[in-house]
């Protein structure tokens, strides 16, 4: 039922040792979070998969292990040419993160089961993370390790989150019975869920939008940043409140390629100094623009509410038709007015009764008042084919309110999303809160997320997308943006394909599982269509940075995506810090590696963990620390105190080295 088996021949047979991180998954999120922790973090690393496919048969890269073993392998060579390097993206001492550490172990199994978790070495671990694609199999499995090792810090994926916060609570009372007097920001540690979907969800959400607007919702607060292009000659590019990040030397050329960790020189460079920036010429850069308080959630509007509009029950051709009646009867109105000099009221009662068939004939009245009489009765015998036709239009209508809807004739600057699974639900309720206009187009009619379109009722088109029609239904010729978010890369790449062949300028970004299989595709696209946006984006690379820092007993506020590279935003306490603690905003900036982009000096005591919840405050230019607020107009000669907490964007490197310089300095983490 157990296999070893080494990814790389390094100690092939060395059991885990106390303090190492046990993985259990079975889809590409698990190998990643084992190459975050292996090669980001330094950890000893047990990654638990499901068996291949024939254990009989050779190892082909599509099985589980050659997957692993060659996303192992790629990594460790980036890394290495990342720390002979210059250093860029992992600061000082970066470059022996890998020194001396074991390779990943993996095992087999097909379930996470006492012996199984057992043999993986939970009883001396200090965290695992289960991360299966099935949330009862993660449940079973976290109960078990938590009886097993109650010290143990878990990290789950699960879908539901209702769910989710009721096992978090559960898992969190049996370490606290486990461990009396345990410290509290310990215990808030000791159990994690989360989700990739709702990581991924907002960067895959962003690229579909008009312009390159980066947003982070972090904890109450917004963070804007944006790209921007390389500035003209003799023009100077607005830093805004700082630099993010410097694009790849390769992104206006149609033939580049998206530069990641891999692509040396040419790679997007984070958090760099100003004289990097300066020297950058021809480069284009993601700048932080604001800082703000996040607006009040609010429900994400209907397209098409629940009540049922006028514009939704009834035709277009019945309501011409009835207001067609209504001018009529408004110019028999008008006529009997003018011709008898009755009163207006009076007028119209008459007008009325002649339409409904239930006035007097008007035998001794005036002729006018005979012929308006008799036009009435005209009138009045269109008016009960159009009730009839209105009760069926509304019975139908009503009938079939709770059926999907589909996408309107003159629907335009929509997105068209392909895939309703785990990903693409998230990303279809991200939209909706941004008031975007979209169309779903889903093979399978029962897919998890087809329950959530059909009641904010937005346009879904059921059908296979590489079959002809399937896209013009969902009118992809006016489309602002394409987002391919099914789980089979060919699929998504045959979409992407036929949609340029329509549009040729249309914002395309693909969900794509493969590295190089995604660098091929971007640089194809960008070259057959220059002047259109290419992105290629892979969740469990943007998800699997939260997942590592949460292993380490932090959490990440968000994630941004620059080109292929991840740029972390997270909130720390500066105690036990020596590279943070009684040192100025400006003398705390490590380039490449991490940037104090906001401090909450509020004292521990008083402290809401809600950072939106803080009273703002400006320091005008003072660098003393104010008695509390939080600060986002920094100044460089803050000096930061052991009480304050700061807000940093970091690399995935420079985060790591922070957290183990605070658990080599503060005893017990």
């Amino acid at each position: 039922m157990l296999g070893f088996v080494p990814p790389l021949p390094q100690q092939p047979g060395r059991p885990p040792s106390s303090g190492h991180m046990i993985v259990c998954g079975d889809d590409a999120l698990a190998r990643r979070l084992a190459v975050e922790l292996r090669f980001v973090y330094g950890e000893r690393v047990t990654l638990l998969l499901p068996p291949g496919r024939d254990a009989n048969s050779p190892e082909t890269p599509l099985t589980q292990r050659g997957r692993a073993a060659a996303l192992f392998g790629r990594m460790s060579a980036a890394m290495n040419r990342t720390a002979n390097g210059n250093g860029t993206g992992g600061g000082g001492g970066s470059g022996d993160t890998n020194a001396g550490v074991e390779a990943v172990r993996i095992m087999e199994a097909p379930e996470p089961s006492d012996d199984v978790l057992e043999e993986a070495g939970v009883d001396r671990a200090a965290a695992l993370a289960l991360v299966y694609d099935d949330d009862e199999r993660n449940i079973r499995a976290a109960l078990t390790a938590r009886r097993l090792n109650p010290r143990l810090r878990l990290v789950i994926r699960l879908y539901n989150r209702k769910l989710g916060l009721h096992l978090e609570e559960l898992l969190d009372q049996a370490a606290a019975v486990a461990m009396p007097g345990i410290d509290p920001a310990l215990l808030d540690a000791s159990t994690t869920v989360l989700s990739d979907a709702d990581t991924a969800a907002p960067a895959l959400a962003a690229t579909a939008l008009t312009g390159s607007s980066k947003i982070i919702q972090a904890e109450g607060l917004l963070l804007r940043a944006a790209e921007r292009p390389p500035p003209r000659a003799g023009e100077h590019a607005d830093p805004g409140l700082c630099t993010l990040a410097l694009l790849s030397s390769t992104a206006n050329d149609p033939a580049g390629a998206e530069g990641s960790d891999s692509s040396g020189d040419e790679a997007p460079q984070l958090l760099p100094d100003e004289r990097a920036v300066a020297d950058a010429t021809g480069r284009g850069t993601v700048v932080l623009e604001a800082i703000s308080r996040a607006d009040p959630a609010r429900p994400a509007t209907r397209m098409g509410g629940r009540g049922a509009p006028l514009a939704q029950i009834f035709s277009r051709r019945l309501r011409w038709s009835a207001l067609g009646f209504a001018l009529a009867a408004v110019a028999l109105v008008i006529a009997s007015l003018l011709t008898t000099k009755d009163t207006a009221l009076h007028s119209a009662y008459l007008t009325v009764l002649d339409l409904l068939g239930m006035n007097d004939p008007a035998e001794g009245a005036s002729p006018a008042r005979q012929i308006i009489q008799i036009l009435s009765g005209i009138a009045g015998l269109l008016l009960l084919p159009l009730l009839i036709a209105a009760v069926l239009e509304a019975f139908g209508t009503l009938r079939t309110a709770s059926s999907l809807r589909r996408p309107p004739r003159g629907l335009g600057g929509h997105v068209v999303l392909l895939g309703l699974g785990k990903i693409g639900t998230r990303v279809l309720v991200r939209l909706r809160e941004l008031d975007i206009p979209v169309v779903v187009v889903e093979e399978d009619p029962e897919a998890r997320g087809i329950p959530l379109a059909r009641s904010l009722h937005v346009p879904t088109v059921i059908g296979d997308v590489t079959q002809e029609g399937v896209l013009e239904a969902a009118k992809i010729y006016r489309a602002r943006a394409l987002l391919a978010l099914t789980s089979i890369d060919t699929t998504n790449l045959e979409a992407a394909l036929y949609a340029r062949s329509v549009k040729p300028d249309l914002r395309v970004a693909l969900r794509l599982y493969d590295d190089e299989f995604a660098t091929a595709v971007y640089r194809t696209l960008r070259t057959a269509h220059p002047g259109a946006l290419t992105r290629s984006r892979s969740v469990s690379h943007l998800a699997a940075p939260s997942f590592a820092v949460a292993m380490m007993g932090r959490q990440i506020l968000g994630a941004v995506p620059v080109e292929r590279k991840v740029m972390l935003f997270a909130a720390l306490e500066v105690a036990g810090h020596p590279q943070l603690e009684g040192h100025t905003v400006e003398q705390a900036f490590r380039a490449g590696a991490w940037r104090v982009l906001a401090i909450d000096a509020t004292p521990p005591a008083d402290r809401n963990p809600d950072l939106a919840a803080l009273p703002p405050f400006d320091p005008e230019g003072d660098a003393t620390p104010p008695p509390s607020g939080l600060v986002w107009d920094l100044h460089p000669g803050y000096v930061l105190r052991a009480q304050d907490r700061v807000v940093i964007a970091a690399t995935r490197r420079g985060l790591a080295e922070l957290l183990r310089r605070q658990r080599s300095v503060v005893p017990g983490r």
